[in-house]
């Protein structure tokens, strides 16, 4: 049997987009009988790239890089494919265009989730991919309602420069409990089901996309505790959520990040000075943040901000969003 396997060579770099270029994916194209000829095996390679990337990356957990491409006669009556497969019947593919090839192989990837949508609302999108057949439907619909109720907010305030295409996964073979990578937030399905009224962590992981700091901005502690602070002074429902800042003890560190740190800058935005927090955002994004910037920022540093709150950590008024409050 003969592989034959297409690299991002040079011989291919004017089909080939410049994500898939960066990201290292690769087809291998079976065919051992030669049933397809030349013209054809290149337009599927041109679709694999413009369409497997997307996919993996909307997929959700460790979607494989590389595929495999075989021909068949009687598995699929036109492309059948998943993570890592594409099977595609050789007496369809014949004489098709490459936009045909590209819109049945993107369908046959949909194929794969057991949802898949679109909503747009006063110039906002976002994609809702579910992998997880148990989803409670009210739940999906609150993820939804918070994305379009938050998000927008955050990016007016914090990043006007930030997508507004936003692309939801829920994943039952994700473990932890979300995450944001680009455009992406996957969800934990086990996560969602223990925690049904969670729905601010939509508010916390859509931060992360408007944070977009890229690599080596900052610590990742002050990167987690600005996104819990946003979740306590923008969330929908944190009560409803069940989700507070902790209270204050001696073997606390600002370095403790999400929620402790969270509580120390709603200390500072109250006691040292208002508006601290978009400005560290600000810096971080620039890739200017340092260790100076807490003085520039404040006139003290960060451990003598710690300590100034250590001595006095209750001279804060925490007020809570509770949709339950509202009607």
């Amino acid at each position: 049997m003969i592989k034959k396997i297409i690299t991002l060579a040079a011989f291919w770099l004017a089909s080939v987009s410049a994500f898939s270029q960066e990201k290292g994916y690769q087809i291998w194209i079976k065919d051992d009988q030669n049933s397809v000829d030349q013209k054809t095996k290149d337009k599927l390679v041109t679709a694999f790239y413009n369409i497997y990337p997307w996919f993996a990356a909307a997929d959700g957990y460790r979607t494989k890089r590389n595929a495999d491409l075989k021909f068949s006669k009687n598995e699929t009556a036109d492309i059948k494919a998943k993570a890592g497969e594409i099977i595609v019947n050789e007496d369809w593919i014949k004489g098709k265009s490459q936009k045909k090839i590209e819109k049945q192989l993107r369908r046959a990837f949909t194929n794969n989730w057991l949802s898949f949508s679109t909503q747009k609302k006063k110039g906002y999108e976002l994609t809702f991919i579910s992998k997880d057949p148990f989803l409670n439907p009210q739940l999906k619909q609150n993820l939804i309602d918070t994305y379009f109720e938050i998000y927008p907010t955050l990016v007016k305030n914090f990043n006007k420069q930030s997508t507004h295409n936003v692309l939801f996964v829920v994943d039952t073979a994700y473990k932890a409990v979300a995450e944001a990578s680009g455009n992406r937030i996957l969800f934990s399905a086990g996560y969602l089901k223990a925690h049904p009224t969670d729905i601010d962590v939509v508010t916390h992981e859509t931060m992360h996309i408007v944070q977009g700091y890229g690599y080596s901005a900052g610590p990742v502690w002050l990167t987690e505790g600005i996104a819990d602070y946003v979740r306590y002074q923008y969330g929908v429902d944190n009560v409803g959520s069940k989700w507070s800042l902790p209270a204050f003890n001696e073997k606390q560190n600002y370095q403790n990040s999400y929620r402790i740190t969270a509580r120390f800058f709603a200390w500072l935005e109250q006691n040292v000075k208002p508006g601290k927090v978009a400005a560290l955002d600000k810096q971080l994004r620039a890739h200017e943040y340092t260790a100076q910037s807490w003085i520039s920022l404040t006139g003290k540093s960060i451990d003598q901000l710690w300590e100034a709150y250590a001595k006095n950590p209750d001279q804060i008024e925490l007020k809570y969003s509770n949709k339950a409050a509202k009607g």
